[in-house]
Formats: C-alpha cells, structure tokens, sequence
C-alpha cells in the first residue's frame, strides 16, 4: 500500500504559508479521501508536476475496491467488475501496466428471476435491461406480452418525447411502461448500481443514450445503435487477481512518485488552501481535492446500504454453471424478511478464479439491502444466502458444502455535496455510481487543475 511519511507538523496559517514557500516552488496539493476517486487524482496531480499529500481517515486504501480473503481465495469485497463503455477504467489499468490482466466474463451472461419466481436468461440485445427489441421473444418470456407490446409503443413515439428525463426510471416508464421498468431494467441497475431506475442519472449510467433517442426517433432504436457501436461481450470487464489489484498499482505509483499518503488521518473541514484535520492539525496547500466525506465527531450512520454475502462451496452440481453467470432479481412480493438482490456465480463469471478454485469448488456473492440484512447475525444470513442461492440457482444446496462464509457491509454512495469555494470535488458523490463514471470525472477534474497551473 502506499507509504506512510512523517507527519506534517501542526501550524499556524501564517507559518504554513511561510514554511511552503521555504520548502518547495512546485504547486502543492493536498488530497482528501484514498478511495479510487483520490487515488486517480493523487497520481494525475504528481505527474502532472504537484507536490502531493493524500490524506484517508481509514487504515487502509482503496475505499470500496477492497479485498478479503475466503477459504483460502483472494477476492473482491466491493466492486468486481467494470462498464467498459468509453475505455476510462482500461485505459487507466494499461497505464499502471495491468492491461495484459483485463479480463472478459464468460459469454454466457447472466439470468433474470422475475417478481413470480420463475428464472429466464436475461435478454441479450439490451443496455440496463432496456430492451432493444421489446417484442423480441426473450423480452416476452420475462415481462408478458401485453407489457412487451406495451414497450413496442416507444416505436411510434415521437423522439424527443421523455428526451429531457434525466432520470433513468422516468424516461423508460414514459417509453416502454412500468412493467418493462420494474421486471427488466430495475433488477440490472440494483445489481450493477445497487439503485432503481427512479434514482440515477440517464447520461452518468447510460451516456449518449438520450442524444441516440433523439437521432433515432426511438428508445429501442437508441439502445440497439448503442449496442451497434460497441463490440460483442464488452458490456463489462474485470482484472485477473481481482479489481483490488487496481487499487494496490495506484499504491506503488504513489510510493514510487513521492506522493505523501497519511493514513487514519480523518478531515473535518476543507476550504480553498486549507484542511484542518480532526486532531486539530491545519495544512495548507495550494490547491484542496475533497474526494471523500468528511468526519463527523458525532455518532455516524451505522445502517449498511448493502451487505455482500459470500459463499465458497463444494458443490460438483453447479460446474454446468446452471444459471450462467449469475441472478439479477426483480423486486416482489415476498413473505420472507429480506432476500438476495443479486446474485454473482464469481467462478462462472471468471475463468482467472475458476482456475484457482479446487475442482468443484464454486464462489457465490449474493447482495442483500442493508436496512434488513444489517439487523441479523452472521450465522442467519449464512443461512439465508445459502437458502437463497439454491433457490436462484435451481439446485438445492446443504449445508454441508458450505466451506467458508465471510460478510461484508458498504454504505450508500455519497449524496452530492455542496460546493465549497476554491475546492475541487470528486467521488461518486459528484460522478454517480460505477468505476467508469468516477474516473471519467476524476481525468476532467485533474485536468482542469493542471491547465490553471500551466497558465
């Protein structure tokens, strides 16, 4: 990880503007947060000719690209894939050198299991679910005919009509309807996003998509023209080793090219050259990048927006991977307490992991919203994924071939911030959800920083 580096010592405004002078004339700037967003601009600003300081409230880098270890494989414990529209996460893996190491999910793709229980492979000619096709008959099979002939309307629409939605939930409900929305679209984004529809932005998850509706006179149009212009099976990508691997190259380029990293270094107030930290501490620099939330010295908000479950298991039975690459649920009525959102069948999804696994050994992650997975104990919900496994994946599965279980818990994305004057903001807070959309954000703001120094 990145290296410590002895602590800057507290000052007094005025003789931290005096000591920067004394020691350095290259521009300064000081980094708040060690996730991927403040990794991203940590190396950019260095390169760039900055004199670096990231400071990350936690003992460890990366934020929710993260790894753990169970039954013996190392894996993600936070984001295991990455969209690959537009080449921004790629492109930063070949500049760390790890472009060799991108992986592409097998083709099989994943399942859908609809509101009624019954499973079916998720429609193929889609983005987010949205059909490009909606009287296509792996559309019908999912959401019903009526709702697929519901869908076929968006054909005979004008194009500009639900052109200025920005939410993605709106603008497919006013296109296609409410069932395509909710049995389609809704169980793509809460597994990819852990969103609905109604909660994301249509250009940050779906870029050009409304520009495409409104050149094709249709949503269905835009979607299959989108489709059009990418190659096949380049939906999404992952690392070999893991996309934690990402975070541990930013690491050694931080060491490598200077960069002052301070772990455990909590900040509980920024402005345009200043960050106090929460032990009292003022540094200055000449420029301040918020890429994390503040602390608080009150009691945080401890309720998990999601809880990951992940299961190992000996099971020779699903080798065939019976459900593909895994399960994307839509949202029902249902009488047990909580139930899985999604489910990832890793060593299908993964030729890189299935080749570490032992033969027959199989990796399953299943993700649970955290307002009810939260409130039971580790042993219910390995109980509950497990139930939950064999059901998604037509196999039941016992508790004997259980090898390893391991839990773990993420917040919410971060809500937009409020702008502070003289402060650039980046994260998720300011992108959206998704690796992609985040270091997209991230290359615009850093380059915007380097362009004022050059003039």
């Amino acid at each position: 990880m990145g290296s410590l580096q002895k602590p800057i010592p507290m000052c007094s405004r005025a003789s931290c503007s005096s000591r920067t002078r004394l020691l350095s004339s290259m521009p300064s700037a000081i980094v708040v947060g060690g996730g991927i967003a403040g990794l991203v601009m940590a190396r950019d600003l260095v390169l760039g000719g900055f004199e670096v300081t990231l400071l990350e409230a936690s003992d460890h880098l990366g934020g929710k690209i993260a790894r753990h270890t169970v039954a013996g494989l190392v894996l993600d414990a936070g984001a295991e894939s990455f969209a690959t529209r537009h080449d921004t996460v790629a492109h930063l893996a070949r500049q760390l050198g790890l472009g060799s190491d991108i992986a592409r999910p097998n083709p099989q793709g994943a399942w859908l299991q609809t509101a009624e229980g019954r499973a079916y492979p998720l429609p193929r000619t889609g983005i987010l679910g949205i059909p490009g096709t909606p009287l296509a008959a792996d559309v019908i099979e999912v959401v019903g005919f009526w709702a697929a002939l519901r869908g076929q309307l968006d054909e005979l629409m004008l194009g500009f009509v639900g052109s200025k939605e920005r939410s993605l939930g709106r603008l497919v409900r006013r296109r296609m309807g409410r069932r395509v929305l909710e049995q389609l679209v809704a169980p793509v984004t809460l597994g990819i996003h852990s969103r609905h529809p109604d909660e994301l932005d249509v250009d940050v998850v779906a870029p050009g998509l409304r520009a495409a509706m409104l050149d094709t006179g249709s949503l269905a149009h835009a979607v299959r023209e989108l489709r059009d212009a990418a190659p096949a099976g380049t939906a999404v990508s992952g690392i070999v080793g893991g996309m934690f691997e990402l975070v541990e190259a930013l690491a050694r380029d931080l060491e490598r090219f200077g960069v002052t990293v301070r772990l455990e270094s909590p900040v509980t107030a920024v402005e345009a050259s200043f960050v106090t930290l929460l032990d009292g501490q003022l540094l200055e620099a000449d420029q301040v990048v918020l890429a994390a939330p503040l602390a608080t010295t009150g009691q945080p908000d401890r309720t998990p927006a999601i809880v990951l479950a992940t299961l190992v298991v000996d099971a020779p039975e699903l080798d065939g991977a019976p459900r593909g690459t895994g399960v994307l649920v839509a949202r029902g009525s249902s009488d047990a307490p909580f139930r899985a959102k999604a489910l990832t069948h890793a060593t299908a999804k993964w030729d890189w992991l299935a080749e570490r696994a032992t033969p027959h050994r199989h990796v399953l992650r299943l993700s649970y919203d955290g307002a009810a997975a939260a409130r039971v104990s580790d042993a219910q919900l390995r109980g509950q994924a497990l139930h939950d496994a064999g059901e998604l994946l037509g196999i039941a599965l016992v508790e004997v071939s259980v090898v390893a279980f391991a839990r773990v818990e993420w917040s919410a994305p971060s809500s937009r911030p409020e702008p502070i004057d003289g402060v650039t903001l980046i994260g998720e807070g300011v992108a959206g959800t998704g690796l992609a959309a985040v270091i997209a954000q991230v290359r615009v703001a850093s380059g915007g920083l380097l362009e004022e120094v050059e003039a």
